[in-house]
């Protein structure tokens, strides 16, 4: 994906690059989904990952110790036909990836996609 144009993001990604290159793949592959997306968007260090945003923040990428995941700030009103999304808050969900290829098997893309035109319709 690239360089982060946020310094504590990218010191971020190099940390986990050293100390956990699976793990850095498949943040880099779920950053590109975003990015793809829509170019704009924000990236910061908040509760101990990426948060992303354009307007308002959409989700985040956190990396766990067996997992990366990505959460939805309003995944609850998202469409989830094959029932991918876990979580049962009243607003977020989120998708545990667990190697590189569940970021195209979990469909992360197209919640990406709704992850932002709820946040710009909210």
């Amino acid at each position: 994906m690239g360089t982060s144009k946020n310094e504590q993001v990218q010191n971020f990604l190099d940390d986990i690059l050293v100390n956990d290159p699976d793990k850095s793949d498949i943040i880099e592959k779920l950053r590109e989904c975003v990015f793809l997306a829509n170019s704009n968007i924000n990236e910061r260090i908040m509760y101990g990952g990426i948060m992303l945003s354009l307007e308002k923040d959409f989700g985040g990428i956190f990396a766990y110790k067996k997992h990366v995941s990505f959460e939805f700030s309003f995944g609850s009103h998202m469409d989830d036909p094959s029932n991918i999304l876990e979580g049962d808050g009243e607003f977020r969900r989120h998708i545990k990836v667990h190697d590189i290829t569940d970021v195209e098997t979990k469909s992360v893309a197209f919640f990406v996609k709704q992850a932002l035109q709820l946040s710009m319709n909210s």
